[in-house]
């Protein structure tokens, strides 16, 4: 374990170069998110108290909570990274040593969280606080527990979802095109866009069938104390089983892709 210790050190120091860019990315990510609060004004307002079971409060609370969520959990270049490891050949320096490159990818992508939470912090908290009496805060501190299990649960999702895209590197020389597609369908049926409550059941059902709303809508509402009881323990149980096929399908997917590899450079 020190050997991947010291990746997660390096990974803090390589990404504390871009913690300008993190800055900026965060403020200006602040934009989208003020218009769509903007805009749900202006729903509730020609609506009345409710849309789709959600007050001004709970929706507003819901964006606020999906930009924590996504700060902490998301994905930013590591798909990239990966795939340009196997592209240029760096990855054979991986098969000669005794580390494991799904690991120490984990590792990198933890690290860069974790600076990126840091800086990006600070202007979120500045946002909730301007948005505070929107702000609903949940009535048991039991929730922030069960919200930081679930947390765990998405950012490994998060993770081994864009590991697999990326070992589609092996196969095709450009994999910028299924990333994208991907990340699409994740940004609606991952409910960035809007709550699952607002589609038709019958879509709604159908989604919950994929592994998709477990990566921020399943979180959110936790928080929200939408989820509580024996639907949030299933719930967790469905998203940690979700957790361990992504994980299969990944080391699945690595494996036959070393069998087809070939080093290129680097």
């Amino acid at each position: 374990m020190r050997k991947y210790g010291h990746v997660i050190n390096i990974g803090i120091q390589n990404t504390l170069v871009y913690r300008v860019n993190f800055l900026f990315r965060s403020v200006f990510g602040l934009i989208p998110l003020f218009a769509t609060i903007s805009l749900w004004r202006a729903i509730y307002a020609g609506k009345g108290d409710q849309v789709a079971g959600y007050t001004l409060a709970q929706m507003i609370s819901y964006y606020l909570v999906v930009t924590l969520v996504d700060m902490l959990t998301a994905v930013a270049e590591d798909d990239w990274q990966i795939a340009a490891d196997i592209k240029d050949g760096n990855i054979s320096q991986f098969l000669l040593k005794p580390i494991d490159y799904l690991t120490y990818r984990l590792c990198l992508f933890g690290a860069g969280r974790v600076i990126y939470t840091a800086v990006a912090l600070v202007p979120v908290t500045l946002f909730i606080l301007f948005q505070r009496r929107y702000f609903v805060l949940p009535t048991e501190w039991t929730t922030v527990g069960w919200l930081a299990v679930s947390l765990v649960s998405t950012k490994l999702l998060q993770f081994f979802i864009s590991y697999t895209m990326a070992l589609l590197a092996f196969w095709v020389l450009e994999v910028s095109t299924f990333i994208f597609i991907v990340y699409a369908f994740e940004y609606i049926a991952g409910r960035h866009l809007f709550p699952l409550d607002i589609l038709p059941p019958v879509v709604a059902r159908l989604l919950n069938f994929t592994p998709f709303p477990y990566l921020l809508y399943f979180p959110v509402n936790i928080y929200l104390e939408r989820i509580t009881g024996d639907a949030l323990h299933r719930g967790l149980l469905v998203q940690a089983l979700w957790v361990i096929a992504a994980y299969g399908v990944a080391r699945f997917v690595w494996n036959r892709g070393i069998r087809k590899y070939s080093a290129v450079g680097g």
